[in-house]
């Protein structure tokens, strides 16, 4: 095991918030976790228990190769910390309009994104940000896995968000730390701490939620989180927050596994106390005031798509607004469209919106791998179903002997859409996307 850098056991031992228990625990294995959409089927996995602060969350009595699960490839379940699920926990006890606007501002690889998007049922929007555009690509995969509608990705610093001022009702920062609390996931990663690394992501942090802060509505909540245990990053942090923007640190209730932060501010997933890896939340609320309104736009590149004939057998039509953009066909829900044209009508780099349906090549339309992975799919009459090697073929790109007759087809595995084939007869084309495909052997 790569041993603990000194600074750090020094800084764990001097703090009587933390002991040596805490370097034990960091050494011992990791417990593997999951959360279940429960809009999917359920997948033959080995639960040992139940994660108590997560509805959808449980635990595994072993890591399973999640690559050779197609139920994973198709957005049935996301692994994730059991200590970061806590969110679901905190997010259900603020005081939420019936249709939130969400963003989660540094969001890949997406677990809390998707677990938000479980939160929200349909209703609200989320906004999943990155910064990094290749984590961003990820977040984006993620999320069109999970299915849901009511979801833009960008990809933005999160200054850039002031164009939006008083948007948000609720902002998450999961903000990029020192890792403190992976060191048993990822013991590499403490080949990498300095204290003076500390020092400047604890001013990063503070300069992310000061770019952010105005996109945060009146009475408004900001979600701030950390993967670290030191007080610097956290809790002073909070205190920071709270003095510079006039703001309240909100006190709210999480299982007793948690161990409540330093000067009562937060709480922590603490190894050795918490079944989890290292996590820190607490919740700020910002001041009342006037809500400011913003400018009413238009976007002209949008045009309404009426003719819903070519896209009936593919997709439920119910509640959905659907748009002709640039070379796809878009579906939105029909409640949130002011907020989607408002969003696409700004200056942020959207690389996904609601769900792709099609695309559009001269007068054809070819289906989405989005539909075919969305809750807005239902083109089953004559889909496929694979054997579980077969599976593996399609998520790798490989095509084989499938009998049918022509046309866009849904194959799916234990009836969970995986994805579209084009059957021409005697053969068919893999449509599944290249970049997603399965590079590992499946023999």
């Amino acid at each position: 095991m790569i041993p603990f850098p000194k600074d750090f056991e020094k800084n764990v031992l001097n703090d009587p918030f933390l002991d040596n228990a805490l370097l034990s625990a960091l050494d011992s294995n990791s417990p593997t976790s999951v959360r279940l959409n429960p809009k999917k089927t359920l997948p033959n996995l080995e639960f040992s228990e139940k994660i108590p602060w997560c509805s959808d969350g449980f635990y595994l009595e072993k890591r399973p190769v999640f690559t050779l699960d197609p139920l994973f490839h198709a957005g049935c379940y996301y692994p994730q910390e059991a200590g970061s699920m806590v969110l679901d926990q905190v997010i259900r006890q603020l005081n939420l309009p019936a249709s939130p606007r969400v963003l989660d501002l540094c969001a890949a690889p997406g677990g809390k994104s998707t677990l938000i998007a479980t939160f929200l049922e349909g209703n609200g929007l989320l906004v999943a940000n990155e910064f990094i555009h290749s984590r961003a690509m990820v977040l984006k995969e993620n999320l069109t896995k999970w299915g849901v509608s009511n979801v833009l990705v960008t990809n933005n610093k999160p200054s850039d968000f002031r164009q939006l001022p008083h948007f948000f009702d609720v902002i998450v920062a999961d903000a990029p730390c020192s890792g403190e609390g992976m060191f048993r996931k990822d013991p590499v990663s403490r080949n990498e701490w300095t204290q003076k690394n500390v020092e400047m992501c604890a001013i990063r942090q503070q300069q992310i939620i000061g770019d952010v802060w105005e996109a945060l509505a009146p009475g408004g909540f900001l979600i701030y989180s950390t993967c670290t245990l030191n007080e610097l990053e956290n809790e002073s942090n909070v205190i920071h927050i709270a003095k510079e923007f006039d703001a309240e640190i909100i006190h709210f209730e999480v299982d007793e596994s948690f161990v409540k932060g330093r000067n009562g501010i937060g709480y922590y997933a603490i190894p050795g106390k918490t079944k989890s890896e290292g996590f820190f939340i607490a919740v700020i609320r910002k001041p009342d005031a006037p809500r400011q309104m913003l400018k009413k736009t238009s976007f002209n590149e949008w045009k309404d798509f009426k003719d819903l004939s070519p896209i009936e057998n593919w997709c439920k039509i119910e509640n959905q607004a659907f748009f002709h953009w640039k070379d796809f066909i878009l579906s939105i829900p029909k409640n949130n469209n002011e907020d989607f044209v408002q969003l696409l009508s700004s200056r942020l780099y959207v690389i996904k919106a609601g769900i792709t349906i099609a695309s559009v090549i001269g007068k054809k339309l070819i289906p989405s791998e989005e539909l075919a992975l969305s809750n807005l799919v239902h083109y089953r009459e004559e889909s496929i179903e694979l054997s579980l090697y077969q599976s593996l073929q399609y998520l790798k790109g490989e095509t084989f002997t499938l009998n049918s007759n022509k046309g866009y087809k849904l194959v799916n595995f234990r009836d969970e859409p995986l994805g579209w084939i084009n059957h021409l007869g005697n053969r068919f084309n893999n449509l599944y996307p290249k970049e997603w495909r399965i590079r590992m052997k499946i023999n």
